[in-house]
């Protein structure tokens, strides 16, 4: 399962928010830094409408969500790079996940200490953003240098490196992540393999107080978040109020609606932090339903149909014959796979088909 880690500087309102996804008291959330040593790990179900929906067409009442890992990190400090605070055991947990989500706090409050003295929310995001980059700024010299050799010999590999490297290097000497350098698929291909922090792909988590979730839109330090993040890294902004969320756990579902909507919002901003993160991964979703369930799967984006019935069962990925399939809005509107068949909405495909998010599959295979 792919994970996404959870950081920040510390007391930004990590630990709390990572509760609230998970929907635990696993993380400790207090009023100082480095509260969190170990890096906590929640298996989160991701938030999906079509389930329900599905399940009153397949009239089941078993309903199974797609699935994702979150992990929350150590605060991070300035100097993290040459070690300060948690610094070399926080930049190894990060190498560890496949995607960030960088809380970052847009909130005053005297009550709880900020590292920095003071809210400066694109401060406090280029303070984690420099000491990754200067952690890759080391590991691509490093390889450079070991790879020079090689390179000199004419081993073709370390020379494909080397050429991607001559790139990276000056990018990330200039204090941009390895992310927002434009490379070939091939390049991207390589630099893979050099597992750079900055190199994730991410999403800042604009964490306000309880009172002003409602009017995120015009909070200054929200709006100057979502700028950066649109013009430096070209990546997502959701708004949430970790503390909200950390209340909400204790609510049963229909208390945790009337609790937002007396607040003045529609939805927890957990489920669309969840579902965003979700599609950073590269993760999508199918359905199957029956009468014993309805199921969301996850395959990663270009999936074809044999690839998707193994996530299943290796079975039905090595006897593949078919997949039965039918479009989630195709299906909804016809209201049953018999009238989708009619209306020649519900197809046969082969091995080559590229599975869609929202397709609802039924696989033939013979092993």
């Amino acid at each position: 399962m792919l994970k996404a880690g959870i950081v920040g500087l510390p007391n930004v309102g990590k630990s709390t928010l990572f509760n609230a996804v998970t929907r635990t008291r696993k993380a400790e959330a207090a009023n100082y830094p480095f509260c969190t040593i170990d890096p906590n790990i929640g298996i989160v179900t991701v938030p999906d409408d079509r389930l329900e929906v599905l399940s009153k067409i397949a009239k089941t009442g078993v309903i199974i969500p797609a699935a994702v890992e979150f992990v929350d990190i150590a605060g991070l400090v300035k100097g993290a790079a040459q070690g300060e605070g948690l610094g070399n055991k926080f930049l190894t947990h990060i190498r560890e996940v496949d995607a960030l989500v960088q809380v970052v706090r847009c909130f005053e409050d005297p009550d709880i200490h900020h590292v920095a003295g003071a809210i400066d929310p694109v401060r406090d995001i280029e303070t984690i953003i420099t000491e990754l980059v200067l952690s890759d700024l080391e590991t691509t010299k490093k390889r450079q240098e070991k790879g020079a050799k090689d390179a000199k010999r004419g081993d073709k590999i370390a020379i494909a490196e080397a050429a991607v490297l001559d790139k990276l290097v000056p990018h990330l000497d200039a204090g941009k992540p390895a992310i927002t350098l434009e490379l070939t698929p091939e390049d991207k291909v390589i630099a893979k393999g050099f597992y750079l922090l900055t190199d994730k792909p991410t999403i800042f988590a604009a964490n306000v107080k309880e009172s002003e979730l409602a009017t995120a839109d015009s909070n200054p330090h929200v709006n100057k978040v979502r700028e950066y993040a649109k013009t430096h890294i070209a990546c997502e902004t959701v708004v949430i109020s970790a503390q909200i969320e950390s209340d909400l756990v204790d609510l049963a579902p229909d208390e945790a609606k009337e609790f937002l909507k007396e607040l003045g919002v529609d939805e927890s901003g957990i489920g669309a932090l969840i579902r965003s993160t979700y599609h950073l991964l590269g993760l999508r979703t199918y359905f199957t339903a029956g009468e014993k369930e309805v199921r969301a799967w996850t395959i990663h984006t270009g999936d074809t149909a044999p690839k998707a019935a193994g996530v299943i069962h290796s079975d039905f990925e090595r006897g593949f014959i078919k997949a039965e399939t039918v479009a989630y809005d195709d299906l909804v509107k016809c209201g049953s796979v018999a009238a989708a068949r009619e209306k020649g909405l519900y197809r046969m495909e082969g091995k080559e088909y590229i599975v869609k998010d929202g397709d609802v599959l039924l696989f033939k295979f013979n092993v």
